[in-house]
């Protein structure tokens, strides 16, 4: 019995997908793959017909659920997005492109039915025809100040002011208000109990409208209280001392510069206005003067556009004739150490400063009329500068001669020793004096130049030592 031969098993033949295996090759030749093997070639076709249908498969369940018909771009593209696919880009669905069939190949039976976007003919008439449209300038960057010192500048770049509203009955009761009542942008420190607010004095509540519309209202708060802590100064030391450590230290104050520039000018006005002044006054004086040496500290402030602000109010305190006794002292020696401090750090970024500072304390100590109270502050005030400024207030321009004349033989006065303590700063005493001798030629032009620019009063105090004589009238005397 012969076995029957084994039936041989069909291979199953391969149906070619949609995906076409030329369009792989073609691709690898883009990518300079050249001899790609035939499974290679079929074994992609596969997968990307596989990863064709997956996304119109996703592509069609967003167009189900939109209850359409027609499948859009959007949905290709909300299915890329859910297969973690990166979109497609320069399709829309407001504006899908028209795909066109082209006619049949009769040479190439087995390409199938081609389609193909038609491009728009544009004719080259109604092209020269029409208007010419004018390309934008290309992105480009420019720099330019967004605000300065908290005031935004007016330029093309900003945008434009607020315009600010104006009261008819406040610009009225401003036009009637006396010339002589000072007028507030901020409310002050709340009144003390022998000196009204200016704001109550004046009474001008569009102004306070005008403050809100450029300071915050935790700004405003942070004024307020920061002013009625400093003054009046019967009020908490702690908290007195708390506010000038934040005027000190804290940033972010820039904004509310111009109106504590302008409290603190109000403020030695208004002590200073009436002839006599109290204790009060000079505790007042004391914490404003406190108040502008914090500002000056403050690195974070950009004090610099307000000092011509600061520098009548320094003065004032420094050259007044009047002030309290008992704070006479104090007043003006802290003066004359903040325009020591101010010289010292801005004395560079305004080079005209030094010598414009030292000629108005030499008019307060050399002009004729002055009470000894002002020549005694600007002697201070050149002490603080230096001794150069103290040798050309009281040697060069004969200050120490002309308050050597208004003084008694013989008189001990406090400012008769401030003299003597700024000619000891111009040049030290020696240990060991030598008397000039007024027969010896050299010695005697000497005493005649000491009697011409120091006087007779002061003269007869320094002849008494002959280097302590040279050296004050010396130009080059060494530093000590």
């Amino acid at each position: 019995m012969s076995k029957q031969a084994p039936k041989a098993r069909n291979v199953p033949t391969k149906v070619p997908g949609i995906y076409k295996t030329d369009s792989v090759r073609d691709v690898a030749e883009s990518l300079n793959i050249t001899n790609l093997p035939d499974i290679v070639a079929s074994a992609l076709a596969s997968d990307v017909e596989y990863r064709i249908q997956q996304v119109v498969e996703e592509a069609a369940r967003f167009m189900r659920h939109a209850k359409r018909t027609t499948l859009t771009t959007g949905d290709i593209d909300q299915a890329l997005r859910v297969l973690n696919i990166e979109p497609l880009y320069g399709h829309f669905p407001y504006n899908p492109p028209t795909f066109r069939r082209a006619l049949p190949f009769p040479q190439m039976q087995s390409a199938g039915t081609v389609y193909f976007v038609e491009d728009e003919e544009i004719e080259f008439d109604r092209v020269l025809r029409e208007e010419k449209v004018t390309l934008p300038k290309g992105v480009t960057w420019t720099a330019h100040w967004l605000a300065v010192e908290g005031v935004q500048p007016l330029i093309p770049e900003n945008p434009p002011a607020i315009p600010k509203d104006i009261d008819p009955e406040s610009a009225a009761a401003k036009q009637a208000a006396p010339s002589n009542v000072p007028g507030s942008i901020f409310p002050p420190t709340p009144p003390s109990s022998d000196r009204p607010s200016p704001i109550q004095a004046a009474k001008q509540p569009q102004q306070h409208i005008a403050v809100k519309q450029v300071l915050s209202r935790e700004l405003q708060l942070y004024y307020t209280r920061l002013t009625s802590s400093l003054l009046p100064p019967t009020s908490d030391y702690a908290k007195r001392t708390a506010a000038l450590a934040s005027l000190r230290h804290d940033a972010g104050l820039s904004p509310l510069l111009p109106y504590l520039v302008r409290w603190v000018g109000q403020g030695v006005v208004d002590a200073l206005r009436s002839g006599s002044q109290s204790e009060n006054d000079g505790r007042v004086l004391e914490v404003l003067l406190d108040v502008i040496g914090a500002l000056l500290d403050n690195q974070t402030l950009g004090v610099e556009p307000y000092l011509h602000q600061l520098l009548p109010s320094i003065f004032s305190i420094l050259l007044h004739s009047a002030l309290p006794p008992s704070h006479a002292v104090q007043l003006r020696t802290t003066a004359a150490q903040i325009l020591s401090h101010l010289l010292t750090h801005y004395s560079t970024t305004y080079p005209g400063l030094s010598s414009r500072i030292v000629k108005t304390l030499i008019v307060g100590l050399i002009g004729e009329g002055k009470s000894r109270s002002t020549r005694e502050g600007a002697i201070r005030g050149l002490m603080g500068i230096g001794k150069e400024a103290v040798r050309q207030g009281l040697v060069k321009h004969q200050g120490a001669k002309i308050v050597g004349d208004e003084c008694m033989p013989g008189e001990s006065s406090p400012l008769v020793e401030l003299v003597m303590e700024a000619l000891r700063m111009i040049h030290p005493p020696s240990t060991h004096p030598t008397p000039l001798n007024p027969d010896s030629g050299g010695d005697g032009t000497i005493i005649e130049e000491l009697r011409g620019k120091l006087g007779h009063f002061f003269a007869e105090r320094v002849v008494g030592d002959s280097a302590w004589a040279r050296g004050i009238l010396s130009d080059d005397s060494p530093d000590t």
